[in-house]
C-alpha cells in the first residue's frame, strides 16, 4: 500500500541501506503488542508472505482466508491482508499472551516495522517511522539484521519486482477505466500468485519468476 506523505514529517529525515545502523530495535517488544492491534487492512501480504504461512502452518490459502486473512482492495487491486479480530481488533495470529504465534515466519511488513520502504527503479531504501512504535528506548541495529530474512538481496529484488508489477497493473486499470477489467486483473493476481499452490519442496523465488514472466498483464 502506497502512502503519499512527506518523509520529513514521519521520519528522522534519513534513508538507510541494508548495511546501515538504525534505531529500530525494541528489545523483543517487552510484552508490548500495540503494533499488532487496530491495524485495519494495512498489513498487506505479498506472495512470499503467503507462501511462508502455508508452508509453516501446513495449510492452503483457502484455509487461511477462512479466519486468519481477508481480502481488500489495495490501490485498485484485491489483495490479502492480516485480519484484525474481535472488539480489540487484534491480529488473528496473536496468542493469549499477546505474543506473535508466527514470529519466525511473520510477514514482511511485520519484519520491517517500525521501518518503512522507499521504492526506486533498481533499489529500495528504508526510513525510520518516528511515531508508529511506542517503545521509546530503542537501540541501533543493522537494517539487514532487523529484516531477519535469509538472502536479503534476493528478497529485496523480489519485493521490487512485485511492487513495480502491481504499480504497472494499477496504471493499466486507471487507463482502461473499466470495472470489469479491474475485476479481471484482481482475479488473475489472486489466482496465479496466491491461490494456485506453490511447490513447497522448490525454491519460492524461481517459481515466482516463472509466474511473473507468464503474466497476461505484463
Amino acid at each position: 500500500m502506497k502512502r503519499e506523505v512527506d518523509l520529513n514529517e514521519i521520519s528522522d529525515g534519513k534513508l538507510y541501506g541494508i548495511n546501515d545502523m538504525v534505531k529500530a530495535d525494541c528489545k523483543d517488544c517487552r510484552g508490548c503488542s500495540d503494533c499488532c492491534q487496530g491495524m485495519g487492512q494495512s498489513v498487506t501480504l505479498d506472495p512470499l508472505d503467503c507462501y511462508r504461512l502455508c508452508e509453516n502452518l501446513s495449510c492452503t490459502m483457502e484455509a487461511l482466508l477462512q479466519d486468519k486473512l481477508e481480502l481488500n482492495v489495495v490501490d485498485g487491486i484485491v489483495l490479502p491482508n492480516l485480519k484484525m479480530a474481535g472488539e480489540a481488533e487484534r491480529c488473528s495470529f496473536l496468542n493469549h499472551r499477546g505474543r506473535c504465534s508466527i514470529h519466525s515466519f511473520r510477514p514482511g511488513i511485520c519484519r520491517l516495522f517500525p521501518l518503512g520502504r522507499v521504492y526506486g527503479e533498481q533499489e529500495m531504501k528504508y526510513f525510520l517511522q518516528l511515531h508508529e512504535c511506542r517503545m521509546e528506548e530503542r537501540t541501533k541495529v543493522k537494517v539487514k539484521k532487523w529484516l531477519d530474512t535469509s538472502d536479503v538481496k534476493q528478497y529485496e529484488a523480489f519485493v521490487l519486482k512485485w511492487y513495480h508489477y502491481l504499480k504497472n497493473l494499477e496504471k493499466r486499470i486507471k487507463t482502461e477505466n473499466d470495472p470489469s477489467f479491474a475485476n479481471q486483473v484482481s482475479m488473475y493476481v489472486l489466482k496465479n500468485f496466491y491461490l494456485v499452490p506453490y511447490e513447497m519442496e522448490q525454491d519460492f523465488y524461481s517459481q515466482f519468476e516463472r509466474r511473473l514472466e507468464a503474466s497476461t498483464f505484463l
